[in-house]
């Protein structure tokens, strides 16, 4: 067995980059096994058609958290990130919606639709702040881990005491919005469904799930808690794409020491004695290692990276019982011209272009879409984002043309009957274009060359089991000190030497590279003494 490293690395996604930085910045020699031929796992920014780039499966920033940025100097290693003009752009039937540029610009809006909601708006924006600085306060903390003993008795009342500062009011916010579907909860601030809308569909981004489903609340606030340019809640675009990240924070861990191997496929954990002590790779090459962390999700790693003889029975069974797939299709357009809405005619850039650009008009439309791909394999209405990146990044298309990504819910992690998502990926892409076709009369004869990942697809290529972009779904029983289980909430496997650092562990999903840094802090803790004082876990 090849030996000579401390630790190892499964996955170069955006999080065991992270991981692997601070555990070499502390003088561990570090490598890193990435599947694929490109660094960055899904946060990579590929050609898919000649001269048209874009960021082939995550899309768009704002949970990185600044601490990473600043660690791993990633705007020093080039990184720039530039700011939507406005967040998001609602076309409906008859009429449209703007939200952002300010709150009186928002208001404004609003105010066409019910004045009232555009007078509730601004408690409504306050409340969801500061629930979000709960999220980005916890991010980078270890959650209490059940039966830890004392030190996870410390660890809970540290952070359970912010929660128990707040007002009694936002406390009350805090119990709805982890708990509520998303429509009982924007149901209580306002009256339009349009406006309720515009809100709901952060409820269903990466959600297997409908606005009426219980605890989809949760889910429209994790995507508020990030900020841009020191900007709470904003989301932005990478100069040169989600790659444009990965390759900086690359670079931060080769001037780090950090080997990075590519086309190095990981089969199985192995474990000698109840200790990981390496990996075996496809290859059949052996790599040994006395620490090793998984940026892979929960649901691969356990269920096929490491053998069931080595993990305890209820452990086993509740990986068994583990909740991925979100319900995501993601497609990459090449296009020759913008897109011409019905509502707001114009093909020269205007700012709804630079925006998020959502087609999910109504909460029934949305719950339809869910209930539709839960029956029939697929949404004949889908909820689409576009986002248009070449109208802020010129690098990514030809001169006059553009790449856009369509970020499309709800298609079913797997299809019922024996059907494949091979027999079925041109069908359902033509179902989102036709829904865009719509809005835009002009965008199926514009589209040059298009790009289907569907959930399979991100599975085969991105390593997400059921197409996860989360690495498992984000309800109340897989969060925080219950992410990925509720035991092993700390980063750390029931089998020794063996972590997490992925999306699968706290807070979660999207590009934060909190699971990374946070799971880094514990390796580390751990590796500052003897392995014989370390904690023995099991279950």
């Amino acid at each position: 067995m090849k030996n000579g490293y401390d630790a190892l690395i499964i996955g170069g996604g955006h999080n065991g980059l992270v991981c692997a930085f601070y555990l070499a910045r502390a003088g561990l020699r570090v490598r890193v096994l990435e599947r694929r031929d490109v660094v960055g796992g899904a946060a990579v920014t590929e050609e898919f058609y000649p001269g048209f780039r874009n960021s082939t499966a995550s899309y768009t920033v704002s949970l990185l958290r600044p601490k990473v940025i600043a660690d791993m100097k990633l705007h020093d290693r080039g990184l720039r990130i530039v700011e939507r003009p406005i967040s998001n752009f609602l076309p409906f039937d008859n009429d449209y919606l703007k939200l952002g540029g300010g709150t009186a610009r928002t208001q404004a809006e609003f105010a066409r639709f019910n004045p009232g909601d555009a007078a509730a708006y601004p408690a409504y924006d306050a409340a969801l702040d500061r629930m979000a600085q709960v999220m980005r306060d916890l991010a980078l903390e270890t959650p209490p881990n059940a039966g830890g003993g004392l030190r996870a008795l410390l660890s809970g009342a540290k952070q359970g005491w912010p929660l128990a500062k707040l007002p009694i009011a936002a406390q009350r916010d805090l119990l709805a919005i982890f708990t509520k579907s998303a429509r009982d909860f924007l149901d209580g601030w306002f009256e339009d469904d349009r406006i309720k809308s515009a809100f709901a569909f952060d409820a269903v981004v990466g959600n297997y799930a409908g606005v009426s489903t219980p605890g989809s609340a949760y889910v429209l606030l994790h995507h508020v808690f990030g900020e841009v340019n020191g900007k709470p809640g904003a989301w932005g675009h990478a100069i040169g794409g989600m790659g444009a990240i990965t390759q900086a924070m690359a670079h931060a861990c080769a001037d780090a020491g950090v080997e990075i191997s590519l086309e190095a496929p990981v089969d199985r954990v192995l474990v000698d004695g109840g200790n990981a002590v390496g990996v075996r790779l496809d290859s059949g090459e052996e790599i040994a290692a006395g620490i090793v962390a998984a940026n892979v999700g929960p649901a691969m790693l356990y269920n096929r990276m490491v053998d069931a003889s080595e993990l305890p029975a209820d452990f086993r069974w509740r990986m068994t019982q583990y909740k991925a797939g979100s319900g995501t299709l993601r497609m990459n357009v090449a296009l020759s011209e913008l897109p011409d809405f019905n509502v707001l005619p114009g093909k020269v850039q205007a700012e709804h272009h630079a925006a998020g650009i959502v087609i999910a008009p109504g909460l029934d439309y949305m719950d339809r879409a869910y209930d539709d791909a839960r029956a029939h394999g697929w949404s004949k209405n889908p909820i689409v984002e576009i986002c248009i990146p070449s109208t802020l990044d010129d690098s990514l298309a030809p001169p006059g043309a553009h790449v856009a990504s369509l970020f499309c819910q709800q298609f079913a992690p797997e299809l019922q009957g024996g059907c494949s998502w091979d027999d079925c990926r041109e069908e359902a892409a033509d179902c989102v274009i036709d829904t865009v076709t719509r809005h835009a009369p002009n965008f199926r004869s514009a589209i040059i060359a298009r790009q289907i990942h569907t959930p399979l697809d991100l599975e085969r290529k991105f390593g997400l089991v059921g197409g996860d972009i989360f690495h498992g779904c984000m309800g109340l029983d897989q969060l925080w000190a219950a992410r990925p289980v509720l035991g092993h909430g700390d980063y750390r496997a029931p089998v020794s030497g063996l972590y997490m650092c992925g999306s699968g562990t706290h807070p979660g999903g999207g590009v934060t590279g909190a699971p990374g840094h946070n799971a880094a802090q514990e390796i580390l803790r751990d590796n500052a003494r003897p392995r014989w004082l370390r904690r023995k876990r099991a279950d």
